[in-house]
């Protein structure tokens, strides 16, 4: 059964598609008056994108309500464009979140790494945004300098500090990315800068496992995430991660939260509240959607359907 869906602060967009997070700013104007108007305050205008050629045909998309990503980290040697490029174009949605870690900051603070793919992203989710996808952007500890930006909007991109978001069963979900709930990145923040380190290091090893794996054609392996989940603090870190997010959840008043920062894709109810993690795009390569019956699921996108070279490769099943 099908259920009308409920927002925060309903504003008069084409299919309804505002009033989508907790401080959205006044209702925008259902058509834009002629001569266009100067760019409102609180938005930074963008110049305009070329067409992807390597877009699908339409029958090769998938369409869904909502779709979550995080933990991108645009500007890292372990970031796997490529695949999130490739899930982007087979996958479209009314709302896009962007719940942190998108562009890396503290490694661009180190050396500057941008290959073209990493510039496709971007342009990628700009083009969604011009096309009426309701996109918000959630920073989070990687992205931590865009939070000064909270409360404006790059090329129709919304940058809030939280987001609300309610599903068609009527869930109402508080959407974050999790870093201010994390012990170690709030109290000990250059544990967390070491901790990083070490991380970069098992990502570059995993860079060339992988690379031999699909010399072989396995399809790829996180090595790194493998390592993660064997490690007994790890596991226990992360376990009381998701029951403090999930307490929170209830102290504002939610049915359930989605979030990123751990890198560990999941969605699991925790004493009555909804948990919900949208992975990564270093280790998991996955996306919390929701489809267009209000359904939750985590869809994990390990295997490249196209290339950039434009060479087809057979359908996988999301």
């Amino acid at each position: 059964m099908t259920t009308t869906p409920t927002f925060e602060l309903p504003i008069s967009t084409p299919a309804a598609r505002a009033g989508h997070f907790a401080d959205t700013p006044p209702g925008r104007p259902t058509a834009p008056p002629a001569p266009p108007p100067a760019t409102p305050p609180g938005t930074i205008d963008l110049p305009p994108d070329t067409p992807d050629p390597l877009d699908p045909p339409p029958e090769g998309i998938t369409r869904y309500r909502t779709i979550w990503l995080s933990d991108i980290h645009l500007g890292t040697q372990g970031c796997q464009a490529e695949y999130l490029l490739d899930f982007l174009r087979h996958h479209e949605s009314d709302y896009l979140y962007l719940v942190g870690d998108i562009i890396d900051g503290w490694h661009l603070r180190k050396g500057w790494h941008w290959p073209q793919a990493h510039n496709d992203v971007v342009q990628k989710m700009l083009r969604r945004a011009r096309k009426g996808t309701q996109v918000i952007y959630v920073p989070g500890n990687h992205d931590e300098a865009a939070r000064q930006f909270c409360g404006l909007a790059f090329g129709d991109i919304a940058v809030r500090d939280e987001a609300f978001h309610t599903t068609l069963s009527g869930k109402r979900l508080w959407i974050t990315h999790g870093d201010l709930f994390d012990g170690v990145i709030q109290h000990a923040k250059w544990l967390a800068y070491l901790g990083d380190s070490l991380y970069t290091l098992t990502l570059l090893l995993n860079r060339w496992f992988n690379r031999v794996r699909t010399r072989f054609g396995f399809p790829y392996w996180s090595l790194s995430q493998y390592l993660k989940h064997q490690v007994k603090n790890a596991v226990n870190f992360i376990s009381a991660f998701e029951n403090v997010m999930a307490d929170e959840a209830r102290r504002r008043g939610c049915d359930g939260v989605v979030c990123g920062h751990i890198h560990k894709p999941e969605i699991r109810e925790i004493d009555g509240l909804l948990y919900c993690n949208d992975g990564d795009w270093v280790e998991s390569l996955s996306a919390l959607v929701e489809t267009t019956e209000g359904e939750l699921r985590i869809v994990h996108w390990t295997q490249k359907r196209r290339v950039r070279a434009g060479v087809k490769a057979t359908p996988v099943s999301a």
